[in-house]
C-alpha cells in the first residue's frame, strides 16, 4: 500500500521533497510533535487510548471521523464524472473540437459520425477498462499487508487500511510502520527509514521524551513514520496520524502526478509521439496543398482534422489496459498476483531473475538434524543454549528459529529470566540474547560460522575449555566445512558468562566468546527445482542466485538442482571492485554467496546497466531494497510485511516454475499490445503517402471528410478483438523488450505497401470506369464519379486496413498457420462487411455519400486484396528475417 506509491514516484524526487517537508511542520504533524514531548502516560490520555488499546465502538467512530489508512487511492468517482475526466484527454478533445467544427459549418453527418467515435471512445473503453480494473482490483485485493494492533486488550492481526488514531501497533522485525506513531516502549528497535532520508543506516528509537532537532521532525527519537520499516528489536506505539495526515502521505500527495516512467511507459510515449509527428507533418501539408489548390480553406479545414483523426491511436489506451487487464486475470489463474499492472510488460521481458536459493531452490521446510560440539559429537548444551536463543529472541523468527524450536520442548521460564538482547543485524550477521542461568547472566550468540568465529577466543569440548589458536582454529573449521559440503547449513553457538549486576550489554560485549558447538539444519532441494531453472532457460532467462548463505553449501544445493556452478562467488571478493568490474563479474557468475544486502542491490544495479532486465525474487527484510531496485520485484504471500509491500508481483505458491507461468503470460500481453502499435503505426504512414499524393494529383478531395471518420471508426471498431487474440508460440519463448526504432522501420517498410494498391484503385476508378479526370461524355454526371471514386476507395480501405491485422499479428502464413481468436476474426468481419454493404443500403448510402459499385469493382478488388496479402506477408516475412521481432 505504502511502498507501491513510492513504486509511482521517482525515488530522488521523493526524498528531495521529504528532506524539504521535514523542516516543515504541518497542523497534523504538530500534534504528534507535542505528543513526542510529554510522557506516554500523557499522550495517551491526550489521544484518548489507553495501553489496552481502543474498544470496537471507538474503533467505529474514528474511522468514520479519519476515513480509511490510504494514501494513493483516488475515491471512487460518480459515473459523470469519470466520463467528463476522460473527456479531458488530448485525443478526446481533438474529436470534440472537430465535432464542433462540423456542426458550425452545418456538416450534420459529420458530427454525428465524430460523435460515434467520441461514444466508442469514451463510453465503451470506460464500461471495458472499468470492468478490467474491478476484476483487476479483487485480484490485488488478494495480496493485504496486515498489522498487529490491541483493541478491548486483545491482539488483532488488522489490514493496515483500518487502522485508525488511537490504535496501539506492536510492532516487531520485518514490519512496517503501519502509521505516524508514538512510541510507548521501546527495546533494542532500530528502524529503516532510507525511504525517507536516503539513509541506508537504521536508526534507533526509543520511548524516551523528545524535541524536534534541527533536522527536522524525522530525527524524532520516539516517533517512528509511516513508509518506515522495523529492522530489529520491538516496539509498541500509539497511532497519531493515518494516510494522507501522516508525513509519508503529505509528500506523496505533493508529488502525485510525478510517478517514474517505466520501460512500457517509455514505449507507449515513445510510439504516440512518433504517430503526433507524422499527424503534424501529414494534416499541415496536406491542409495547405488543398487550400491552395482547390480554394476551400473550411473544406480543407475539415478534410485536415479528419485525417488528423485517422492518424491518431485513440484506441491505444484502451488496448492496453485492457490486455494488462486481463494479463493480470490469467496470471491470477496460474497463482501469480500484480499488484501494479505496467509491471507485466516489465515481468515478460526479463532475461536475468536474481534470487536466494531458500525456498525456491530448496523445500524451505528446514530440519535440525544436528547439535553437535566442535569434534561433531551430539551435543545437548549445544541444543539447550541454541532453544534458550532462538525462545528469547524478540526479532523476527526465521524458518531456523522455528525449526529449533520445535525440534524440542524445553521449560526454559523455570531455570532462567530474560535479561536483554542484541538484536540481529545484516553486518554483524549474529544475534546474542542475555539469560540469566545458573547464577550467571549468560550472553548466548547463535550466528554465521566464520562471523562467530571472530570473536571466540575460546572452545569448549565437554567440560574443558581451551584456548583457541590458529592451528586448532583451522581443525575445528574443517567439521563445519564437512557439514557444509553435505548440504547442511550451519550456524554456530557461543557464549560469555557476566556478573549479575551488568544489567545493559551491547555489541562490544560480543568479544572473547567461547565456541561451544554447531546446529546443522537441513533444507533439502525441491523436486521441480532442476525442471524449473531449465524451462527458464528454455524460455530466455538465466537464473542468478544472490544468497547470504555460505559458499559450500550453496554449491551443493546448486549441483543438485542442476544450475551450472564454474565457481561461488562471496561478498568478499566483490569488496574493491569497480562498477565495469562488478558488471562483467556479475554476468560472467551465476552464483553469489555470502552477500549482504547492499552487495545484492549492487549486483543488479550493475546487470541492469548493461542492458538486462532484471527480477528479483524474495521474502525477507534484507530483500526489499533489490526488490525496489530490480525492474520487477517478486515476492510471495507468506513474505515479510516490507517485502510484499515493496513487490510488483507476487507469487500466491514459492516455485519457479510458478514464476515462469507469469513471464510468459507477460509476453503474451505484450504481444497483443505490439500488434496494435504495429496495425496502426504501418497502416497510418501508408494513409500519408495516400492522402498526399492524391492530394496533389486529384482536382477534387480524394474520400470526404466523413467518409474518412466512419472508415476510422469501423478500423477502430475491428481493433477491439485484440486482447483477445492469440500469441504464437515462437514469440513467447524469449524476452520481449520494446523497440521503437524497429517499430519505426517496420512501419516505413510494410506501410507503403498500402499505397501501392491505393494508388492501383485510384488508377481504377479513373480510367477503369471512364472517368478521365472526370470529364464524362453524354449525359455522365461528374459528381456521380467523384461520388464513385469515393465509395470505390473507401471499400478498397476498409477491406484492405481492416484484413491486414490478420497478416500482421503473425510472423506464419495467416489464417493457414494462424488463425486469429474467434472474437478478433468477428469484429474484423463486421467491419469488413459494414463497409462492403454500406454503398447498397440506400439511406445509409445516400448519408455518407456513397453510390452502388459495378459488379466488375469487385473482380479488381478481389485481385488487389490478395496481391497485397501476399506482398504483405513476404515483405513481413524478410522483415523479421532481417530484423527480428522486437
Amino acid at each position: 500500500m505504502f511502498w507501491s506509491v513510492l513504486g509511482k514516484i521517482h525515488p530522488t524526487v521523493f526524498l528531495k521533497e521529504a528532506k524539504a517537508a521535514s523542516t516543515t511542520i504541518s497542523e497534523h504533524e504538530k500534534r504528534l510533535v507535542e505528543l513526542c514531548r510529554i510522557p506516554p502516560d500523557e499522550a495517551l490520555e491526550q489521544i484518548k487510548s489507553s495501553y489496552d488499546g481502543l474498544t470496537q465502538v471507538q474503533v467505529e467512530e474514528r474511522r468514520e471521523e479519519f476515513g480509511l489508512n490510504a494514501i494513493g487511492q483516488k475515491k471512487q468517482a460518480g459515473l459523470f464524472k469519470e466520463l467528463a475526466d476522460r473527456c479531458r484527454n488530448p485525443l478526446v478533445i481533438q474529436l470534440l473540437v472537430i465535432c464542433v467544427v462540423s456542426l458550425i459549418m452545418s456538416d450534420i453527418p459529420s458530427a454525428i459520425v465524430v460523435g460515434a467515435m467520441i461514444f466508442l471512445s469514451v463510453v465503451l473503453a470506460y464500461i471495458q477498462e472499468h470492468r478490467s480494473s474491478k476484476a483487476v482490483e479483487k485480484l490485488q485485493a488478494m495480496v493485504h499487508t496486515n498489522c498487529l494492533v490491541l483493541r478491548d486488550g486483545q491482539e488483532v492481526d488488522t489490514p493496515m487500511a483500518e487502522i485508525v488514531p488511537g490504535d496501539i501497533v506492536i510492532l516487531h522485525a520485518g514490519a512496517i510502520i503501519p502509521a505516524d506513531l508514538r512510541l510507548l516502549n521501546a527495546k533494542d528497535f532500530f528502524v529503516g527509514q532510507s525511504s525517507l532520508t536516503g539513509e541506508s543506516l537504521p536508526v534507533e528509537k526509543t520511548a524516551a521524551n523528545s524535541e524536534v532537532s534541527g533536522r527536522g521532525i524525522i530525527e524524532l527519537q520516539n516517533a517512528c513514520f509511516q513508509g518506515s520499516n522495523v529492522i530489529s528489536g520491538t516496539a509498541r506505539g500509539v497511532v497519531v496520524n493515518t494516510g494522507v495526515r501522516t508525513h509519508f502521505g503529505a509528500i506523496s500527495a505533493k508529488l502525485s502526478g510525478q510517478r517514474v516512467q517505466t520501460s512500457f511507459d517509455r514505449g507507449i510515449a515513445g510510439f504516440t509521439w512518433l504517430m503526433i509527428r507524422f499527424m503534424i507533418v501529414m494534416v499541415s501539408v496536406v491542409f495547405l496543398i488543398l487550400g491552395i489548390s482547390k480554394g476551400n480553406w473550411g473544406e480543407a479545414l475539415l478534410f485536415g482534422l479528419a485525417i488528423a483523426v485517422g492518424l491518431t491511436p485513440e484506441m491505444l489506451p484502451m488496448i492496453v489496459t485492457v490486455n494488462l487487464a486481463k494479463g493480470a486475470m490469467a496470471m491470477s489463474k496460474k497463482k501469480v498476483i500484480v499488484k501494479r499492472l505496467n509491471s507485466i510488460q516489465n515481468f515478460g521481458a526479463i532475461d536475468i531473475l536474481c534470487t536466494d536459493k531458500t525456498g525456491t531452490l530448496t523445500q524451505d521446510r528446514v530440519i535440525l538434524e544436528k547439535h553437535v560440539d566442535v569434534t561433531n559429537r551430539d551435543s545437548d548444551d549445544v541444543l539447550r543454549y541454541a532453544y534458550m536463543n532462538s525462545y528469547y529472541q524478540t526479532g523476527l523468527r526465521n524458518l531456523l528459529d522455528r525449526s529449533i524450536l520445535s525440534h524440542t520442548d524445553l521449560d526454559v521460564e523455570r531455570n532462567c529470566r530474560k535479561v536483554d538482547e542484541i538484536p540481529f543485524d545484516f553486518q554483524r550477521k549474529r544475534m546474542s540474547v542475555v539469560v540469566d542461568y545458573e547464577g550467571d547472566h549468560v550472553l548466548i550468540c547463535k550466528g554465521a560460522v566464520e562471523d562467530i568465529y571472530k570473536i571466540c577466543t575460546h572452545y569448549q569440548i565437554d567440560d574443558e575449555i581451551h584456548l583457541m589458536i590458529d592451528m586448532i582454529k583451522n581443525d575445528l573449521l574443517e567439521e563445519y566445512e564437512e557439514l557444509s559440503k553435505d548440504g547442511y547449513r550451519v550456524l554456530a553457538i557461543a557464549y560469555k558468562e557476566f556478573p549479575r549486576d551488568k544489567q545493559t550489554f551491547a555489541i562490544s560485549d560480543e568479544a572473547e566468546m567461547t565456541l561451544l558447538g554447531y546446529i546443522a539444519f537441513l533444507d533439502p532441494p525441491k523436486d521441480s527445482a532442476a525442471k524449473a531453472i531449465a524451462s527458464l532457460k528454455n524460455a530466455g532467462v538465466a537464473t542468478k542466485i544472490l544468497t547470504g548463505d555460505n559458499a559450500l553449501v550453496t554449491r551443493k544445493i546448486c549441483k543438485d538442482v542442476g544450475l551450472p556452478v564454474s565457481e561461488v562467488i562471496t561478498g568478499d571478493q566483490l569488496l574493491g571492485l569497480n562498477e565495469e568490474q562488478l558488471g562483467e563479474l556479475a554476468e560472467r557468475q551465476n552464483i553469489f554467496a555470502r552477500l549482504s544486502p547492499t552487495q545484492k542491490e549492487s549486483i543488479i544495479i550493475a546487470l541492469q546497466k548493461r542492458g538486462h532486465v532484471i527480477g528479483y525474487m524474495g521474502d525477507g527484510i534484507n530483500d526489499a531494497p533489490s526488490m525496489r531496485v530490480a525492474d520487477v520485484g517478486i515476492s510471495v504471500d507468506t513474505a515479510v510485511d516490507v517485502a510484499k509491500e515493496s513487490a510488483d508481483i507476487v507469487l500466491l505458491e514459492k516455485s519457479l516454475l510458478v514464476l515462469e507461468d507469469g513471464i510468459i503470460e507477460g509476453r503474451r500481453v505484450f504481444g497483443n499490445i505490439i500488434k496494435y502499435i504495429r496495425m496502426g503505426a504501418s497502416s497510418n504512414f501508408g494513409n500519408m503517402f495516400s492522402m498526399l499524393g492524391a492530394s496533389i494529383w486529384l482536382p477534387f478531395l480524394p474520400m470526404a471528410p466523413i467518409q474518412i471518420l466512419l472508415n476510422n471508426l469501423l478500423y477502430d471498431f475491428s481493433q477491439i478483438g485484440i486482447p483477445s487474440d492469440k500469441v504464437d508460440d515462437e514469440y513467447i519463448t524469449t524476452p520481449r523488450k520494446w523497440n521503437i526504432a524497429n517499430i519505426r522501420r517496420f512501419m516505413i517498410f510494410v506501410g507503403p505497401i498500402s499505397s501501392i494498391f491505393d494508388y492501383a484503385t485510384f488508377l481504377l476508378m479513373m480510367y477503369g470506369f471512364n472517368c478521365v479526370l472526370f470529364k464524362a461524355v453524354g449525359t455522365v454526371n461528374p459528381e456521380y464519379y467523384e461520388q464513385l471514386f469515393h465509395t470505390g476507395w473507401f471499400v478498397e480501405s476498409i477491406i484492405t486496413q481492416t484484413l491486414i491485422v490478420h497478416v500482421i499479428r503473425t510472423r506464419r502464413i495467416p489464417f493457414l498457420q494462424s488463425l486469429a481468436s474467434p472474437f478478433l476474426l468477428m469484429t474484423t468481419a463486421i467491419a469488413m462487411g459494414i463497409g462492403i454493404a454500406l454503398p447498397y443500403i440506400k439511406p445509409a448510402a445516400h448519408f455518407f455519400g456513397f453510390v452502388p459499385l459495378p459488379h466488375q469493382y469487385w473482380y479488381w478488388i478481389a485481385g488487389f486484396v490478395l496481391s497485397y496479402v501476399v506482398l504483405t506477408h513476404l515483405v513481413k516475412t524478410w522483415f523479421f528475417r532481417k530484423y527480428g521481432v522486437d
